[in-house]
């Protein structure tokens, strides 16, 4: 576990409050059913790993001190080596064993069946002996290619929650806060600035934040940050999230989420399996790039921009009502401009 991830240092927000609230709960001393297992899904950077890690520490210091702490890829790695070396009893018992299981990025399990059967029973021995289970996954179980039906069927029987991609108000706070853990002076138009600008997720508002204070500290002279120095030090990472923010790699990563091709994301099909990815691409173009309603509604193949707008308020519609559909597209939009 690192202990450098602690709760008191997670900057809780909207777009994290429930999973905070539920790393907390199930870390507190107390054993509750509901919440076994607990899997924390949601894009890369969003703090999945922060929460998982606090929460195992919080678990260790209310007396859970048999702790196992491994991502899906090295557990794969770790049973097909004791498979070969024949020690796939001693690799079961050891993880059997635990007071609390945490597995980072269970998505890798996605096709690997052999791993999956394993996982499987270990994780019904330990619900069995009321261990706790903590799980991170990339996106809603349900949706990962290649798990059995069994597994996302056990997954979905505890508490699932989500971290969305952080507004731009929580995107302050992370780096005001961070800042103030480096005893570095981050002045408020340029936390705003980087906060308006760096709006993929926390991790690269991390980055973001250390190009800053290396350029004021080291090659300025320890000269108090600016919007200028502050622009020229991040010049690399605007132009990245820029270029990946067009119209083809939108189209693209959204097809590829949706387990679809471009042909059929820019098909007049209105099969919902379809309509729902196309609607959101185009909602996505429009807030993501500088396009007119016309230039979008020519890149997705239509005639008439009144389709583009159409779409675009059905997604507005939809995030408001739809928690799922909402936590979907922020996700995207996460891995879009990540």
């Amino acid at each position: 576990l690192n202990s450098d991830y602690q709760f008191h240092n997670f900057v809780a927000a909207p777009s994290n409050n429930e999973a905070f609230a539920a790393a907390e709960r199930v870390s507190g001393g107390h054993f509750f059913a509901d919440s076994n297992p607990l899997l924390i899904y949601g894009g890369t950077g969003l703090g999945k790993s922060h929460l998982m890690h606090a929460a195992g520490n919080a678990l260790r210091r209310n007396g859970r001190t048999a702790m196992m702490f491994m991502n899906a890829e090295q557990y794969v790695n770790e049973f097909l080596a004791a498979l070969a070396g024949k020690t796939q009893k001693a690799f079961s018992n050891r993880l059997r064993s635990v007071d609390a299981l945490l597995i980072d990025d269970v998505q890798f399990l996605g096709g690997k069946t052999q791993s999956q059967a394993e996982f499987f029973h270990t994780f019904n021995e330990l619900i069995d002996k009321k261990r706790q289970i903590i799980m991170t996954c990339d996106r809603y179980p349900k949706e990962i290619e290649g798990l059995e039906a069994r597994l996302k069927s056990r997954f979905g029987a505890g508490l699932t929650v989500s971290v969305r991609a952080p507004e731009p108000e929580t995107r302050y706070a992370i780096l005001k806060s961070k800042a103030k853990e480096q005893h570095f002076n981050l002045p408020d138009d340029v936390a705003f600035f980087i906060a308006e600008n760096i709006n993929s997720n926390v991790r690269d508002l991390e980055g973001a934040l250390k190009k800053v204070i290396f350029q004021c500290q080291v090659i300025k002279g320890d000269t108090e940050a600016t919007i200028a120095i502050t622009k020229a030090a991040l010049y690399d990472q605007l132009q990245i999230q820029k270029n990946q923010s067009n119209v083809d790699n939108i189209q693209k990563v959204v097809a590829q989420y949706h387990s679809i091709s471009i042909g059929d994301l820019l098909s007049a099909s209105r099969r919902k399996n379809l309509a729902d990815p196309r609607m959101m691409a185009m909602a996505l173009t429009r807030e993501l790039t500088d396009m007119s309603l016309k230039s979008i509604a020519e890149s997705f193949h239509r005639k008439d921009h009144s389709t583009v707008l159409n779409a675009i308020e059905n997604v507005e519609e939809r995030r408001k009502n739809d928690l799922r559909f909402r936590e979907e597209y922020e996700t995207i939009k996460a891995i879009i401009t990540g």
